[in-house]
């Protein structure tokens, strides 16, 4: 493989078929695995993966907490943890990650930083804060709120103005923040919202992402023009078809980006570990079943599948995206290579990023993971990753910072 100044790969070849030109540096990677640059979907920078306290998750002080993450000191804060989530996720082998609820515009700017090279650092798609009903999933501290389709039309307009090149919706209510036993999964905008949000965002052209949890919400969301389900639900013949002729859609289809990060451990595990309460962790296990039946369902009907670990959230770090395709196996059934797939080519489709990266090829950005075995033989490769090529920026034995006592609880899982 030739790589040349501009980050570009210029040819892929056995090495005894096309040398370097002389002045070219070389590098031998025998024995080792080159794989694409990791591609996560559905990532969120303003936490690392450990338990959320519950100061972000308590109703009689989100007030409080949303005036402290928009004042300057917050503000400062946020972009420190955006920063170095990022540079977690590129070390841990992300090369590409899309951001889907931001506090406030921090993200973008960190996406700026890097496209202008003052930082080395993932391509971002950044989604500034989510759109969001009064007292929705997200709402107020990572959102806009908007309550009727003229209110959630000139929330698009806003974070367009601000930049955002990704779009963010809670069509149903979710996990994290539920205050009832049911709530995850319940719907929450009207579909006349949820097509002037999506009508808005594809005159940009921005790919629309919602959070939906249950089929009432998946088929509203997808009906409305929803380019990506996150999450998802079980599937009907109805919903299946929309997946692959959604007219409404930017693309005239739409894809499936389970994050079975985002509940598994939520379920699974003790609430004396992951410090959830009960409500919480009802939703999270009414919420696994539906997300792992949906995603078998779409493999098996030829639904185009991606992968999103959900970061920032209880017990999915920024450096275990490699998990992500670890329980798509060992849950939904997806074969390793499927499962790979799903986040390299299959996301850099779904996010129209497939003529600059998902693949190694001559003309594409040379997003690239060097590791010493082989990750179909099992994902826990990466957490050796030797080398990290961002656009042709080169990252030698990145070192990441892990939470020992998160790791040992995930790997009981």
């Amino acid at each position: 493989m030739t790589v040349g100044r501009d980050g570009l790969i210029e040819a892929v070849a056995p090495t005894e078929q096309s040398r370097p030109p002389a002045a070219y540096r070389e590098r031998d990677l025998t024995g080792r695995f080159v794989v694409p640059g990791l591609i996560n979907a559905h990532a969120h920078l303003f936490s690392d993966g450990k338990p959320l306290p519950s100061v972000l998750t308590s109703k009689s002080l989100e007030s409080p907490v949303t005036l402290f993450f928009h004042s300057p000191a917050g503000k400062a804060l946020l972009r420190r943890r955006a920063r170095t989530n990022a540079l977690t996720q590129l070390y841990s082998g992300v090369t590409t990650l899309r951001t889907v609820g931001d506090v406030r515009y921090e993200v973008v700017a960190l996406r700026d930083q890097i496209e202008a090279g003052r930082l080395i650092g993932p391509r971002i798609q950044a989604s500034g804060p989510l759109l969001a009903v009064s007292g929705g999933h997200g709402a107020p501290l990572i959102a806009l709120v908007g309550d009727d389709p003229w209110t959630a039309r000139r929330n698009v307009r806003i974070n367009v103005r601000k930049g955002v090149n990704s779009i963010k919706i809670s069509a149903t209510g979710g996990v994290t923040d539920a205050r009832a036993v049911g709530e995850a999964g319940r719907p929450q905008m009207t579909w006349e919202e949820l097509v002037a949000i999506c009508e808005e965002a594809h005159s940009a052209g921005i790919v629309v992402a919602a959070h939906a949890q249950s089929r009432e919400g998946v088929m509203r969301a997808l009906s409305a023009g929803v380019d990506t389900i996150e999450h998802g639900s079980d599937l009907d013949d109805a919903i299946i078809a929309l997946f692959k002729d959604n007219p409404r859609s930017l693309r005239g289809w739409s894809a499936l980006i389970p994050t079975f990060q985002a509940a598994i451990p939520l379920a699974n595990l003790s609430q004396g570990v992951t410090g959830v309460n009960d409500i919480v962790r009802a939703n999270a296990k009414m919420v696994v079943d539906r997300m792992v039946r949906g995603a078998k369902e779409a493999i098996d009907n030829g639904v185009a599948v991606g992968m999103g670990s959900d970061s920032a959230l209880t017990f999915a770090t920024h450096y275990n995206a490699w998990r992500e395709l670890d329980f798509a196996v060992r849950h939904a059934g997806l074969t390793p290579a499927q499962a790979l797939h799903a986040a390299t080519q299959a996301n850099a489709e779904i996010l129209g990023l497939a003529d600059q990266t998902g693949s190694i090829a001559a003309g594409k950005a040379a997003d690239l993971v060097v590791l010493s075995a082989n990750p179909l033989d099992g994902f826990r490769a990466f957490m050796g990753v030797e080398l990290v090529v961002a656009r042709g920026d080169v990252i030698e034995r990145p070192e990441i910072s892990r939470f020992p006592e998160i790791e040992q609880h995930l790997d009981r899982l």
